[in-house]
């Protein structure tokens, strides 16, 4: 299994629903700045909702850290203004809504299910460069933490910032990194 880690996104341009207008979101809009993308399922489903609520409720933390979020499903762009015009929990959604019909951004990540037409529920951190730095994937019944999701960009962060230094398991910013060394070896 390979891996998109450390890969450059591929080139894209998208219709997107956000903040009461439809825009165009390419590739290109990335650059400069941390970017997460949030792929799911569908609108008008059960999960999605609890995961997108979550990270909206999260939405202004990220934006304080410089990152965009983008959310991405198959559906259209017109399907999300339909949503979120229909729930009060998409209705707290201020980040671009991605609409993706024809998969080519699901393919890029690889979280396309070919014979559903679904994206699987994953998640990538990507840095100013446009290079992944986290991904994770989980199948459609198990849903995200939007709390943890901002912890690992902050420790994406942190580690672009400090060379040499390497967040830990459960690491929180304020607490001690750690410098791989061979006087590590064998004693953590």
């Amino acid at each position: 299994m390979s891996t998109l880690i450390n890969t450059e996104i591929k080139p894209f341009k998208a219709n997107a629903y956000h903040n009461g207008e439809f825009i165009e979101v390419s590739s290109e809009d990335l650059k400069g700045k941390w970017s997460v993308f949030v792929f799911y399922p569908a609108d008008f489903t059960f999960v999605c909702p609890t995961e997108l609520g979550d990270v909206a409720d999260h939405y202004s933390q990220l934006q304080e850290m410089g990152v965009e979020v983008y959310s991405v499903s198959t559906d259209t762009h017109f399907t999300h203004k339909a949503w979120h015009d229909a729930s009060d929990t998409i209705k707290k959604i201020k980040f671009p809504m991605i609409g993706d019909p024809t998969g080519v951004i699901s393919r890029n990540f690889e979280v396309m299910i070919e014979e559903e037409g679904l994206a699987l529920r994953g998640t990538f951190i990507v840095n100013p460069e446009g290079v992944i730095k986290a991904a994770e994937i989980n199948d459609l019944g198990i849903g995200r933490n939007a709390k943890d999701l901002v912890r690992r960009v902050q420790a994406a962060q942190y580690v672009a910032t400090h060379d040499g230094e390497v967040c830990p398991a459960s690491w929180q910013p304020g607490e001690e990194t750690l410098s791989p060394s061979l006087d590590l070896v064998g004693k953590i």
